[in-house]
């Protein structure tokens, strides 16, 4: 690339191939975080570039989202990351995760030449995907880094992605300013059980600000302190992207607002996504209205 592009946010993850096996029904579906996040941001009106790993035979998902105004800085590789998610049950909580192909680690020149306001180093499918200096080169363009620690906790065993350890976070975690896990993840990191000690303990690696998802909302520590807000899906029938989808609206917005409006804002944009399966896809009007309510009932 010879010139530099600069975005208001740009997502970095792979493209994944999603084959979701329900009791009932099987769907196959594009993914990759960076495709729930990119269409929440898109919609926001923001300015939005994705760097992502895939096939050319999946070069349709990269239209999608340059239908949307996204610029997408696409790399070919000889296969997606393919994955099948199976639900076993109605609770979609639970659920199994199997590695099929795997599109390879990203590189140094991979994201070479992108500015942005903030790097989403989103939800990778598996540790090795961002090396920690993708995430070095990132920072030192003095941008906010949001890093998920999905893809640096989940590892492939016999086939299958299961959480493990993260030896060695200390590297990276120097360098974010907004760090994504949820309940279980922040538990496996630092032992504790109750979320709020989970944070504080997670923000001692460096991380200005915690984002931390559960089934019931999301919360943010920062400065200190906590703010928090429920997620109200009237019902749940979309829950692949519930993390992505909440950390690209909460980093969204939190380009222009304080942390305690973008975690609201991430709640309702979430609790509208978990309404419908696939990448969030509502008018922001209704996400408005939702969030007057929640800020409303905080009051």
């Amino acid at each position: 690339m010879s010139a530099s592009l600069t975005f208001d946010i740009a997502f970095v993850g792979h493209y994944t191939k999603d084959t979701i096996v329900y009791p009932n029904a099987t769907r196959v579906v594009d993914g990759g975080a960076y495709f729930y996040g990119a269409n929440v941001a898109a919609r926001m009106g923001l300015r939005v570039a994705v760097v992502t790993r895939l096939a050319r035979e999946d070069w349709g998902a990269v239209e999608k989202l340059e239908r949307l105004g996204v610029t997408m800085l696409a790399h070919a590789t000889p296969a997606s990351t393919l994955l099948r998610l199976t639900y076993p049950t109605a609770n979609l909580d639970e659920r199994t995760i199997e590695l099929i192909s795997w599109a390879g680690p990203f590189t140094v020149d991979d994201v070479a030449g992108v500015q942005a306001r903030a790097f989403a180093i989103v939800a990778s499918s598996v540790r090795g995907e961002m090396p920690t200096e993708v995430v070095e080169a990132l920072a030192a363009r003095g941008a906010i880094i949001a890093l998920d620690v999905q893809g640096f906790i989940r590892v492939l065993r016999d086939g299958a992605l299961t959480f493990d350890d993260w030896p060695g976070r200390e590297a990276v975690l120097r360098h974010v300013t907004v760090l994504k896990t949820d309940a279980v993840e922040a538990k496996l990191l630092t032992g504790e059980s109750d979320r709020r000690a989970a944070a504080r303990r997670l923000a001692e690696y460096g991380p200005r600000e915690v984002l931390l998802t559960h089934g019931g909302g999301v919360l943010v520590y920062h400065d200190g302190m906590f703010d928090e807000a429920p997620l109200v899906p009237k019902e749940v029938k979309g829950r692949s992207g519930r993390g992505d989808t909440c950390t690209a609206a909460y980093l969204s917005r939190r380009l222009k607002a304080s942390p305690v409006e973008a975690v609201t804002w991430a709640a309702a944009v979430t609790s509208l996504k978990l309404e419908e399966e696939g990448p969030f896809n509502r008018e922001l009007a209704e996400v408005e209205e939702l969030y007057e309510r929640l800020r409303t009932s905080r009051a």
